[in-house]
């Protein structure tokens, strides 16, 4: 598969492919990225840092979408949530979907120059998961793990950029982001299930089955106890505990959501995470002020 030129009369069909009318899941990566600066700076990081790493989850997760697009691109047509993508729907080329990957590669990686040379460096395994994970739903059940850690290698490069070294405490966060991403992206693929049984792709929807539900709510009190202790063992007040169970509970309703495992309940719950991190996030500041 060869590169091609970017068209400028395709632009509103790249944006698409970015999902820049999409952001939730640019949110899902910058709340937790966000948590990991306040914790490794013991409250706001500094200007320059705060608006890297803001560019560089936008960039990142954008090109994360168009290599799963281009992944997908056989498949999506016959998923009811996918048929419309772009390169489903021959918008745009596999080729220019390729260069446009590439290019925003590119911007992502000087973004990170900016950074000391220990993040540098692990910036390399941040492009590594992004661009493995969209083909690993053709050879495992658990491609939401993948994604877990690709929605979390920001973290340890946020410490490592605050602080030269990566700490303990950081690969906890690391953990129990992976394991959040894990319970809600098992939501999203709930969405998808009875279109994937169809075509053989796998995801953790497909491999729970009727244990979904329970896993999901297993997964989710292991995140919430984990980032309890991250807490109790960092420099935090009251704020931040008030915003992890005012979080706690939004994680209860999204049980209530899926509780038929309706796709409308299922996309609306895994939505609903946007608020999770969110209310994280607000109590972390707060408490850091």
């Amino acid at each position: 598969m060869q590169l091609e030129a970017l068209k400028w009369q395709n632009i509103d069909a790249y944006k698409q492919l970015m999902r820049t009318d999409k952001p939730i899941g640019t949110l899902l990566l910058l709340w937790p990225t966000y948590w990991a600066l306040w914790l490794a700076n013991d409250g706001l990081p500094s200007w320059d840092l705060l608006i890297i790493f803001s560019l560089g989850v936008f960039v990142m997760r954008s090109a994360g979408c168009v290599i799963n697009d281009f992944a997908d691109r056989k498949i999506d047509g016959a998923v009811k949530r996918t048929s419309g993508r772009p390169l489903a729907v021959g918008k745009v080329s596999a080729g220019e979907a390729l260069s446009l990957f590439t290019l925003l590669i590119v911007i992502a990686f000087l973004l990170v120059l900016a950074l000391n040379w220990q993040t540098i460096i692990l910036s390399f395994g941040a492009l590594a998961l992004a661009a493995c994970y969209p083909f690993m739903k053709r050879y495992t059940h658990l491609p939401q793990v993948v994604l877990g850690a690709a929605f979390s290698w920001a973290i340890p490069m946020a410490f490592m950029a605050s602080q030269q070294h990566v700490p303990a405490i950081a690969w906890w966060l690391f953990a129990a982001n992976l394991i959040w991403t894990v319970a809600y992206d098992t939501m999203y693929a709930m969405v998808d299930r009875d279109d994937d049984l169809k075509l053989g792709v796998k995801s953790t929807a497909v491999l729970l089955g009727e244990l979904d539900r329970l896993i999901i709510a297993l997964l989710n009190v292991t995140f919430v106890i984990i980032m309890a202790l991250i807490f109790s063992a960092q420099n935090v007040t009251l704020y931040a505990f008030i915003g992890l169970a005012l979080a706690s509970c939004l994680l209860v309703y999204q049980q209530k959501l899926i509780q038929l495992r309706r796709r409308e309940e299922c996309f609306k719950a895994f939505l609903n995470n946007h608020y999770v991190g969110m209310l994280i996030f607000l109590g972390l500041a707060l408490s850091t002020v």
